[in-house]
């Protein structure tokens, strides 16, 4: 069973990270799934996205949820029927999900590619990040901040939020693991601490409302 990572970031706050190794068939062994999502499934032309789907209803078993315990609304975003908050990524090989009790959490997986440096413009300002030399190093921050970014806006899920206009990353340095961010949209504005680790070439960020106590257990 290749779960890669569990990070218990509070005692009703838990990471989970899945790295793909098995085949489609050991995956689908003890998965059940609802005929919607089944049809879902079944219409993915990808093996590993195929592949993806199951390894995150692992994650959810590990929770203590099956596939029934899932649904999305209007906007895509996921819940989980008995009101817990959830949410889910995946970047081919790694599947992550977080999971809490009490507050809205978002999570992010992304592949490190050096493509970053030239769409960088499109959804921060990148200067604010690009004091590094080295465009390796940078690479890497840029890929944190994107991946915060995207934890936020799983978070809020709100048409016409922008990642470049409404969303804000605190500064920081790769060995901290840990930033800040700062959604403003339509009037309001709500900061969230973000934790990141990097793991074979590729970066997971999730997010957390501030005032959410934060012990981060691995």
């Amino acid at each position: 069973m290749p779960l890669y990572k569990t990070i218990t970031v509070n005692p009703t706050i838990r990471v989970h990270i899945w790295n793909i190794t098995e085949s489609e068939i050991v995956l689908a062994e003890g998965i059940f799934l609802t005929p919607h999502c089944q049809q879902r499934i079944d219409g993915m032309q990808s093996e590993l996205h195929r592949r993806g789907f199951l390894s995150i209803r692992h994650l959810l078993a590990i929770e203590g949820y099956e596939d029934s315990d899932l649904y999305y609304d209007d906007h895509g975003k996921p819940h989980l029927h008995d009101g817990n908050f959830i949410s889910i990524t995946h970047s081919y090989h790694f599947t992550g999900i977080i999971v809490s009790e009490q507050e809205e959490v978002g999570i992010d997986i992304e592949k490190q590619r050096e493509k970053i440096l030239k769409i960088a413009h499109k959804f921060t300002p990148i200067e604010e990040y690009g004091s590094m030399n080295d465009p390796v190093e940078l690479c890497r921050k840029l890929t944190v901040v994107w991946g915060g970014k995207e934890s936020l806006f799983k978070i809020n899920a709100t048409p016409g939020l922008s990642f470049l206009q409404h969303i804000y990353i605190e500064d920081f340095t790769l060995n901290d693991g840990l930033t800040s961010g700062i959604i403003t949209f339509e009037g309001t504005s709500s900061t969230y601490k973000i934790r990141f680790l990097e793991m074979q070439g590729f970066t997971c960020a999730y997010a957390i409302k501030n005032g959410s106590k934060d012990v981060v257990f691995n």
